[in-house]
């Protein structure tokens, strides 16, 4: 802002996120964003329980989430935040571009409650450059650099 106040947090409870992200059951990985700091950053939650249909296969006697499936909830998280503050262009569709220097530090188990923190490195016109963390119990459990591309176009 113009005078140096930054505006007040704001969150977005599951109808919100709902209404900005064209992602469903069982591929919708944010439950809620508690957190959000214009376009700068957000801190996204996602309640991780037994019920989720890949841990019938990864792993049936120790069930771990998919790494990748923590990436995207980064993606999730960082493309919420797009999308609300992007509002002037209606984005059609957000398309995932890029994951960099992505590790895996402990595995996230049913049970978790995963924060997925997301700060907005870069912006060079629709194409967003974040640094993302994923945080169970107060330790980081993966990191990565991810981009995307918001588009006003309808997908084919």
């Amino acid at each position: 802002m113009a005078d140096g106040v930054s505006p007040a947090m704001e969150s977005l409870d599951i109808l919100n996120v709902l209404r900005l992200l064209p992602h469903r059951y069982p591929f919708l990985l944010v439950d809620r964003i508690v957190e959000i700091d214009g376009d700068n950053s957000a801190i996204g939650i996602k309640n991780v329980t037994v019920n989720e249909p890949h841990f019938m296969g990864h792993f049936p006697e120790r069930p771990v989430m998919p790494g990748v499936l923590i990436i995207e909830a980064m993606a999730q998280t960082a493309g919420a935040i797009c999308i609300q503050h992007a509002k002037q262009i209606k984005p059609s569709v957000v398309y995932f571009l890029t994951i960099e220097n992505a590790k895996f530090r402990k595995p996230v188990v049913p049970g978790d409650r995963m924060e997925i923190h997301v700060k907005k490195v870069k912006q060079r016109g629709m194409i967003w450059k974040f640094a993302c963390e994923a945080i169970v119990d107060g330790g980081k459990v993966a990191e990565a650099m991810i981009s995307a591309l918001l588009s006003a176009e309808e997908p084919e």
